[in-house]
């Protein structure tokens, strides 16, 4: 099946259903066919087979267009971010040798001047004084497009660059609907669901776009996260159900008007991205009356993987508080194994013991672009390295520990900075934190914490420290605290450590 497949399955189903409420306005499923129908030809006839077509924008209809009519067309789909800099647009579009632009005006023009000499052949906005969207798709030349297979690929979507320079994973259509069909699976869709869309399409979290269609139906989407439109539109439209990242659970923590009342229609959160804290987690599932859900998973996973379900995150704040830390368990069309990560080959390791997580199933990506080192060190015998580290119970519980690289080495004991963090938390002081090393002449590395303090709430570094003395080892206590106004998130939420650490560093005058 093709990731248009899903889109027209639901077009027979209900042709009159919504699919999309945007900017005040619905969309149906007609209607968003005939718009992708229209994208496709027009998109056929300025380009070739194959070609990458870049996407530059935040969330919009025509960005929903793109998500099926690009690959329809037999051309790759590139969402490029649109928070990060121009130059690192102009970067992407290169190394991919996109042949069209398609974006919002302002972001488009600030990356126009980088265009001299690139592969973009054609540029198309979707929006300002003078959109030429409309006009491209208006009426487009009768192509013939081709028949795409499920092994083609789809879209090429760069990785978040958490801890380094994103690189570009190449997602097949079989690929995106695998994940999306896992996640359906592993976190079923009701027949009445209303699910608001809070992640970037830009972000591989936009593949909650394709479960929902899968199920007929509608998504409502906005441009960009916001806690104030979050709760109106989850009024206006009876939202039943959204994902969001731990910075938007937290921000809607803090916000006064995200009473229960006015979240009442929704019967479930789910999360991801990064670990909610449990302490985060507590409070949200004892302010809100609705379920949360919990999916792990990765860009060159097509999105989730891994499933922790309602039933265990009520266990978890009943009695069971070791559920909340816990990732969940794989979904029916994927297989999780532990193995040995300092290992070039797939070694696996005893039930309980930390390794680097390695996942199987048809939603692994097919690898890098253009870069096949990256890709053979990634995939091995058909298993997805993916850099976590992680343990399985007796239950099949997954549990992770810290990106691979997140890892602290002090003194030769290992520190996971997630466990240090999850531990911070504690204090009521503290909205935010996240823990990195920093070299240290005795210890080779120590612990770092990075806070952002909650209003009104005092605190200081020693009372940062003494938390962790209370609940850690020595060895994993923070030696240093800097206090920061934010922490560098990316689109869905994710500390970028290796950003961090330079912040850090120049904040503890590091040479």
């Amino acid at each position: 099946m093709r990731i248009h497949d899903l889109l027209l399955r639901a077009t027979v189903r209900s042709p009159d259903a919504p699919a999309v409420l945007v900017d005040g306005a619905t969309v149906t499923f007609a209607e968003l066919s005939d718009r992708v129908d229209r994208l496709a030809r027009a998109v056929a006839a300025v380009t070739a087979p194959g070609d990458r077509i870049a996407f530059l924008s935040e969330n919009t209809l025509p960005f929903v267009d793109a998500y099926y009519a690009v690959p329809r067309a037999g051309r790759v789909l590139v969402p490029l971010n649109y928070r990060l800099h121009p130059s690192e647009w102009a970067d992407q579009i290169a190394r991919t040798r996109a042949t069209t632009l398609i974006g919002e005006t302002a972001l488009v023009e600030a990356l126009r001047p980088r265009l001299d000499g690139s592969t973009v052949r054609t540029v198309v906005t979707i929006d300002g004084p003078d959109p030429t969207y409309d006009a491209f798709t208006a009426d487009p030349p009768m192509v013939d497009l081709p028949d795409p297979t499920d092994a083609d690929l789809a879209w090429v979507l760069f990785t978040s660059g958490t801890t380094g320079t994103p690189k570009g994973a190449l997602l097949t259509h079989r690929a995106m609907v695998a994940a999306a069909t896992n996640t359906a699976l592993g976190r079923p869709v009701a027949p009445d669901d209303v699910y608001l869309l809070a992640f970037a399409l830009c972000h591989v979290a936009g593949y909650n776009l394709l479960i929902m269609h899968m199920h007929a139906r509608p998504v409502v989407l906005v441009r960009r996260f916001d806690p104030d439109e979050f709760i109106a539109l989850t009024l206006a439209h009876r939202v039943s159900n959204t994902s969001l990242a731990p910075t938007m659970v937290s921000a809607l923590l803090e916000h006064p008007d995200a009473t229960p009342s006015a979240l009442a229609s929704l019967r479930q959160i789910a999360y991801g991205s990064a670990a909610v804290p449990a302490e985060v987690l507590r409070r949200a599932m004892e302010r809100w009356e609705c379920d949360f859900a919990q999916g792990y998973g990765m860009t060159e996973l097509g999105g989730n993987a891994v499933f922790l379900g309602a039933a265990e995150h009520r266990r978890g704040v009943a009695d069971e508080p070791h559920l909340l830390h816990a990732a969940g368990r794989p979904g029916p069309l994927a297989a999780v194994r532990i193995v040995d990560a300092e290992a070039v080959d797939l070694i696996d390791l005893p039930i309980g013991t930390t390794g680097e997580i390695a996942v199987h199933g048809p939603q692994v990506f097919a690898g890098y672009w253009e870069d096949p080192e990256a890709t053979a060190a990634t995939l091995v015998d058909g298993w997805l390295r993916t850099g976590d580290l992680g343990r399985l119970d007796t239950e099949g519980l997954l549990t992770i520990v810290d990106r691979k690289k997140d890892i602290i080495v002090s003194g030769g004991e290992n520190v996971a900075s997630r466990e240090v963090e999850e531990v911070l938390h504690r204090h009521p002081g503290v909205l935010e934190v996240a823990v990195v090393g920093v070299p240290d002449d005795h210890w080779g590395e120590v612990v770092c914490a990075a806070v952002v303090t909650r209003p009104g709430v005092p605190i200081d570094a020693e009372q940062v420290i003494d938390v962790s003395r209370q609940h850690l080892a020595s060895y994993k206590k923070p030696r240093h605290v800097v206090f920061v106004e934010s922490l560098p998130r990316n689109t869905s939420g994710k500390v970028m450590k290796h950003v961090l650490r330079e912040q850090v560093a120049e904040l503890l005058g590091a040479p």
